[in-house]
Order: C-alpha cells, then sequence, then structure tokens
C-alpha cells in the first residue's frame, strides 16, 4: 500500500516500490494514488559459520508453512544460546518467500541500555514502510491503527530481537495472516503464547554442534589434533555459544596455545567464569547479569540462594528453605523459568545450567554474607531430612531413632500415603539426600550429617545401592564420632561392618562390628549387643564360618525371646534357617521358618519386607527337602511381595528359589530363565550373589 510523501526510510535495508491505484483513508492520514510503497530490507546478516539447530529449524519451517499460530514464534533460552543467530539464520533461508519485505529491530530488552520504546520500534516500521517522519502519529495507539493498515494484506517478515516482555512485542506484530513474525527473548513471553503464539525453546547445543562449532572458528585441523580435550572443552562451556566463541576467540588470538591449555583454564570451577567474561562485547558473566538484574527482589534471592543446593535437580517444594518468608515460595520458579535462569528439565524438576550455577554463586558471595549463606544451607539440608524422616517413618516405623532439632521448622515437606510413594520419593531424592549428608559434614553440621545417613536405611534395605551405603555409612560414622554421640556411633558402627561384609571387606568388617557391640556393651544397651552380635555372626556366615554363625543365632533366638523382642526373634530365625539349609539340615530349617512367617505376619503392615523375606526362605529349604509343589507356591508368593514392595534384591532372591525348584523338577528352560533374571538383578545392583547363580547357570549349560 502506498503512503503519502515517498521519503527514504532512516532504516537499514535498501528500498524498492510499488504503485497503488486508489487514494483511501487510514490510520488518519490520506494516502494518494501513485505514492510508491517502499520494500524494507531491513534484515542482518546471518552468521557466518552457522552450526546444528536443524531440530530448530524445523519447527520455523513447520510454522510457515502451516500458518499456526498466527505466523508468530517465540525462540526462548537464556542469555548466549544464540537466538538471534537461530533466527537470522532461518530468515535468510525464507526472506525471498515475503515479497512486501523484511523488518527487523533489536528491541533491547536485555542490555546496559533502556529497552526499546514500542513506539520508537513501531515508528521504525512506519518509516520503512514508506510513512514520512512527519506523517508518523504522535500517540501509540494512532501508531499501531496505521501499522495495522499498512500490514493488512501483505506478506511481511518480521524479526523482534531481544524483546523484554510480551506488550512490547505485541504492537509490533503485522495486521496480515500472510506475514511472519519471529521474536526472541529471554523470557518465555508468556502473554504472547497466551496468545496463540509458537513457543520454540533454544537450549545449549548439542555436544556434535558444540564441537563443530569450535572447530568451524578455530579451524578443523587445529581442533582435531586435540579431538577429547575439544570435546570436554565445549562441555566445560556448557554448549551455549557465547561461552565456546570466547574460548574460541583465546585460541584464535593465541595460535601457538594448544587446546588443552584453554581447556585446563576452564576446569577450575573457582575462576570458570572469570575466564569465559573477558573485557568487551563477548563476556558469559556480563550476559547473565543483565537477565539477573531483570528480576524482582525475592526471585533474584531465590536464583542466588538455590545455587547452595548441593546435588543436581529438585522440585518446586525446596524454594521454601532459601526464604525468609516461604509465603514467597510458591511464585519464585514461574519467573526463574520463564527468564531462562532455570530449566525445568521435567515436570516439577528444575536444574542450573552448570554456568549459570556458578554465576548464582558468585551473585550469592557477593550479594549474601556468609553467615546467611551458611543458614540457608543448613535449612536446605535440614529440609531434605525432614521429608526423609516421614518416608522413613512409613517404610521402617519399627526403627530406633534419636531426635534431631531443627534450626527453624521445615515447610512444604511432603507427606507419603502409602510405602510405594515413600520409597519412590526417597529414591528420586537419593542423590540429593547423599549430596545434602555430604554438605552438611563438611561444613560443620556433624549432628545432621549423621541423621541424613541415618534416615537413608529404608531405601537401602530395599533398594541396596551398596556404593552409596558404603559412602553414607562411613561419613555417618565419622559424623557419630565428631558429634560425640555413643548410641549414633554404635548403631552407624554396626550398619557399617554390615556393608562392609557385602563389600567383601570382612576385616574392616569384623573390627566395626567388634567396637559397635564393646559400645552397646558399655551402654548396657542389650537389643543393641543383639543387633550388632547378629550382623557379626552373618559375617561369619558369609566367610565361610557356618557352624560359628548357627551357634551365634541359636543364642541370639533366646535372648530376643527373653528380650520380648518379637520382631528381632523373627530375624534370627530367618537367619537360623538360611544357615541350617547351607548346612545340609533343610529339614531342621523348617519349622524355625515357618515360625519367623507366622511372626512377621501378625506384625501386619509393621514389617512387610521381612515377612516377604520370611516367605522366600521358607520356599528355599522346602525346595532343599524335595517338598517342590509347596516350595514353588511359596517362592511365587514372596515374588509378588517383593513385586509390591518394590526390592529388586528381594525379586531376584525370589527368582533364584524359582529356577532351583525348575531345576529340581527337570524344566531346564524354565530353571534357566529364572536364573537369568536373578542373576541379572543381582549383577546390576552390584550384589556378590550374582556370582553363585552365574554358576548354577553355567551347570545348567
Amino acid at each position: 500500500m502506498d503512503q503519502a510523501g515517498t521519503t527514504r526510510n532512516q532504516v537499514s535495508g535498501s528500498v524498492t516500490g510499488t504503485s497503488v491505484q486508489a487514494g483511501i483513508v487510514r490510520g488518519g492520514l490520506h494516502i494518494h494514488q501513485g505514492d510508491v510503497t517502499p520494500v524494507p530490507r531491513q534484515l542482518p546478516a546471518p552468521p557466518r559459520k552457522f552450526t546444528g539447530r536443524l531440530a530448530e529449524l524445523e519447527l520455523l519451517q513447520a510454522v510457515q508453512h502451516t500458518g499456526q499460530a498466527g505466523g508468530v514464534t517465540v525462540l526462548s533460552g537464556p542469555g548466549g544460546v544464540g537466538k538471534t543467530a537461530l533466527a537470522l539464520q532461518w530468515a535468510a533461508s525464507v526472506q525471498e518467500e515475503f515479497p512486501d519485505g523484511q523488518l527487523f529491530v533489536d528491541l533491547n530488552g536485555f542490555s546496559s541500555t533502556a529497552p526499546t520504546d514500542p513506539g520508537e520500534a513501531l515508528g521504525s516500521f512506519l518509516r520503512a514502510l514508506g510513512t514520512s517522519p512527519e506523517r508518523v502519529p504522535v500517540h501509540l495507539a494512532d501508531q499501531v491503527a496505521l501499522y495495522r493498515s499498512l500490514t493488512a494484506g501483505k506478506a511481511l517478515l518480521v524479526v523482534l530481537d531481544n524483546a523484554l516482555s510480551a506488550a512490547q512485542a505485541r504492537v509490533l506484530v503485522p495486521a496480515s495472516p500472510t506475514s511472519l513474525v519471529v521474536v526472541t527473548s529471554r523470557s518465555k513471553l508468556v502473554g504472547l503464547v497466551g496468545d496463540g503464539a509458537r513457543l520454540v525453546e533454544v537450549g545449549p547445543l548439542p555436544a556434535a554442534s558444540a564441537y563443530s562449532m569450535l572447530a568451524g572458528v578455530v579451524g578443523d585441523e587445529r581442533v582435531a589434533r586435540e579431538r577429547e580435550h575439544a570435546e570436554n572443552l565445549v562441555a566445560l562451556c556448557d554448549g551455549l555459544p557465547i561461552a565456546i566463541r570466547v574460548a574460541a576467540a583465546r585460541l584464535l588470538m593465541r595460535s601457538k596455545w594448544s587446546v588443552r591449555r584453554v581447556h585446563d583454564e576452564l576446569v577450575d570451577e573457582r575462576s570458570r567464569l572469570a575466564n569465559l567474561s573477558p573485557s568487551g562485547e563477548l563476556s558469559v558473566r556480563a550476559t547473565f547479569d543483565l537477565s539477573y538484574r531483570m528480576l524482582e527482589p525475592a526471585a533474584a534471592t531465590a536464583y542466588r540462594r538455590l545455587s547452595l543446593h548441593p546435588g543436581g535437580d529438585f522440585g518446586p517444594e525446596l524454594v521454601s528453605a532459601v526464604l525468609e518468608d516461604p509465603a514467597e515460595a510458591d511464585s519464585l520458579l514461574e519467573p526463574l523459568v520463564d527468564a531462562n535462569l532455570l530449566d525445568e528439565h521435567a515436570e516439577d524438576r528444575y536444574r542450573y545450567l552448570d554456568l549459570l550455577r556458578l554465576h548464582a554463586t558468585q551473585r550469592l558471595e557477593s550479594d549474601d554474607p556468609r553467615e546467611e549463606r551458611v543458614a540457608v544451607l543448613r535449612r536446605i539440608a535440614e529440609w531434605y531430612l525432614a521429608a526423609a524422616m516421614r518416608a522413613d517413618e512409613v517404610l521402617t516405623p519399627y526403627r530406633r531413632r534419636l531426635p534431631h532439632t531443627f534450626s527453624s521448622p521445615p515447610r512444604s515437606v511432603p507427606s507419603f500415603g502409602c510405602r510405594d510413594d515413600a520409597l519412590g520419593w526417597l529414591e528420586r531424592e537419593r542423590v540429593n539426600l547423599v549430596a545434602a549428608g555430604r554438605a552438611a559434614f563438611e561444613h560443620g553440621f556433624a549432628e545432621l550429617a549423621w541423621h541424613l545417613s541415618d534416615v537413608l536405611w529404608p531405601l537401602f534395605l530395599l533398594r541396596k545401592h551398596y556404593r552409596d551405603r558404603l559412602d553414607v555409612d562411613e561419613r555417618g560414622v565419622a559424623a557419630a564420632r565428631q558429634w560425640g554421640n555413643e548410641f549414633a556411633l554404635a548403631d552407624m558402627l554396626k550398619r557399617l561392618g554390615r556393608v562392609s561384609t557385602t563389600a567383601r571387606d570382612f576385616e574392616a568388617a569384623e573390627r566395626y562390628l567388634a567396637e559397635s557391640m564393646e559400645l552397646w556393651t558399655r551402654m548396657g544397651d542389650d537389643r543393641g549387643v543383639c543387633d550388632a552380635r547378629e550382623y557379626l555372626a552373618l559375617l561369619y556366615r558369609e566367610t565361610g564360618r557356618a557352624e560359628a554363625a548357627l551357634g551365634q543365632f541359636e543364642l541370639l533366638v533366646e535372648a530376643t525371646t527373653a528380650l520380648g523382642a518379637t520382631r528381632s526373634v523373627g530375624l534370627n530365625l530367618i537367619n537360623l534357617g538360611h544357615v541350617l539349609v547351607e548346612l545340609g539340615r533343610a529339614p531342621e530349617a523348617v519349622p524355625h521358618l515357618v515360625r519367623a512367617e507366622e511372626i512377621f505376619r501378625g506384625l501386619g503392615a509393621t514389617d512387610p519386607y521381612n515377612h516377604a523375606r520370611s516367605v522366600v526362605a521358607l520356599a528355599a529349604a522346602q525346595c532343599r527337602t524335595g517338598a517342590l509343589v509347596a516350595a514353588a507356591g511359596r517362592a511365587g508368593e514372596g515374588l509378588g511381595l517383593m513385586e509390591a514392595l518394590g526390592s529388586d534384591h528381594g525379586r531376584a532372591e525370589a527368582f533364584h528359589v524359582l529356577g532351583e525348584v525348575a531345576r529340581r523338577s527337570g524344566r531346564a528352560a524354565e530353571a534357566r530363565e529364572h536364573l537369568r533374571a536373578a542373576e541379572e538383578i543381582f549383577r546390576s545392583l552390584g550384589s556378590p550373589q550374582a556370582e553363585a547363580v552365574r554358576e548354577r547357570l553355567a551347570e545348567l549349560d
């Protein structure tokens, strides 16, 4: 459409024109017949060496060809991730399909200068479309009306770069279904998405594309000579193009440097961000600072303090632990995700990019006093403890526990309605719980560190995790010694003795168990003595001293019966039955195991795991006596119970018994199937029982 008084516009790009056949009035201005409508060409050149982004380019192509979302696409991602490069690369590939021109504006939403005023940007577009400066309306509403008139029916490609908000970008969207708009922003611009825009999230480059980007800048041959260091270098850059460009620039400026040298500069987290933030335009820290400054104070506080989280990802409830006013917690993750300062990588699971975590940590160290940082870290660790204690109480209500006094009442702590929920939460948060215990110990919170070791018992009981268990129990012993609590030390030494036995470190196991028994004896705690002696008897059994183990378990049945510790009686009967079977005295084992099964069945929901253990143990004894039908029924029952409890180790033991029953019944194929299932589970858990099952499979083969 033409415009009175054609004047060369004040924006970059060439201008061409077409004639209009009739005069009309639009936007308060008369458009004269015969005037020429300019065709703006404002797009900057795309990057010379663009790498990757095939998936994002395909999404943009899909929007173009379907006309989806009214032709508006938001490219959203963290600062320095390459949104502008992607937008310009795609725009350059399709610009000829928009004969009425291309418009571009940098809205300065995240920069050191003030964001571009929408009226200023709109005025620039109007002039580019042929409106003389004196005819550009003063008021924004009139500018919008004229812009809609000028763009109606046109096929324009509009790139709105670096938008701060939906409102800033919305007025620049043409009034034409044949036009396309691409908006880049560090925010997700939920207002535009709510209007129907398509959101394309631009994340860090995949490893292969990041490597290709480095090689494209530095040179294929130079990078290929040190491929491993180059791959590790781009990994340290988090796949962020801006960080890769900084690293590449250092290599270009120092032609004699090896890739390894620049890689080694970035290995140390304490200096990584500084080395990626030289003065000038290319600065990772400055890029992140611009996003940070846009946050409201409470969101900025959450961004800084969540960097203290010692594990990987975390759930939304944790935010309450880092704020003085937990009432604000519910509303703070969304703006951080919207600003691409946090990544919601799964439903209700959040994490930092490594470089953003380092940035948040540095902001924390400069903006929060040390005392507050330590207090926040303690609250995070105590939040995990409070939640794990609730899960522990659901899964192992029979355990003896020490109380913990919290520095402040934890808030938003989850509750668990059933065993599956409790065990699922412990498994999901296992890495975080281990890391929280480590952080508590390193910061001198010995009592808290011990509790975070103790509370993981039900997870290790049911899911084993032997490597984590050894690490946690060793730290638990060290924390108990620092704390100076004899009960805590004796209990954790007992646990460490048991896992050391499983790890085949028998000498250390016997030493830990002897010290545990000595402490229990000194405290006059007969139940503690029995518990430690039970683990010592298991050590005897697993080191080939079956007769010594048998004598211990017989004594333990008598001692725990005298104490009225019914559950402990049941445990020792299970162990007594196992040893009798191993000694070839299975008929003697059966009545003990029947009694154990009755005890645990009578305990009901208190200890379903050991009820399942007693059922599987009884099946194994019946198999050895030749009662194969009864053994098969019991083993199948035990398998179902273990599956319901989520105990992989228990499932493997049940499969092992089912395999033995099938083998003794002459069903070799069925035996192999069960034994292979048992071996696979034992092997995945790192259990030494895998070897015995492999030997049985070899005999069958």
